[in-house]
C-alpha cells in the first residue's frame, strides 16, 4: 500500500494520527500501522500498542496493547517495555 516498506507506512501513519499535513484521520493511521507492524516494524507495533492503551479508532483493550509493546519491546524497543511495566505497575494487566 503506498509503495512505502514499513517505515514508511509508519510515518504516513503518524501524519494521519496526529493530522499533522493531512485530515487526522485514525483508522487509516491504524491502518498504515498494521501494515508495518507485519513487516515487523517496532514503532508501528508501539503505534499500535497506544492506539488500543487509549482507545483511538479501536476498542480501549490493555492486554491488546500488552501484545503488540511486547512484539516491539522483543525488538529492542525501550519505550514499549517503559509501557509494559507501567501496565503491569498500575494493575491494568497481570504478567
Amino acid at each position: 500500500m503506498y509503495g512505502f516498506d514499513g517505515r514508511g507506512q509508519n510515518d504516513l501513519g503518524s501524519l494521519y494520527y496526529s493530522g499533522r499535513g493531512v485530515k487526522e484521520d485514525y483508522d487509516k493511521a491504524f491502518e498504515l500501522y498494521t501494515k508495518a507492524a507485519a513487516q515487523g516494524e517496532a514503532l508501528a507495533q508501539f503505534n499500535l500498542g497506544e492506539m488500543y492503551y487509549y482507545g483511538d479508532s479501536v476498542s480501549q483493550d490493555y492486554n491488546k496493547a500488552y501484545e503488540w509493546y511486547q512484539k516491539a519491546a522483543d525488538q529492542g524497543y525501550q519505550d514499549a517495555q517503559d509501557r509494559i511495566n507501567e501496565l503491569i505497575s498500575e494493575g491494568k494487566i497481570t504478567r
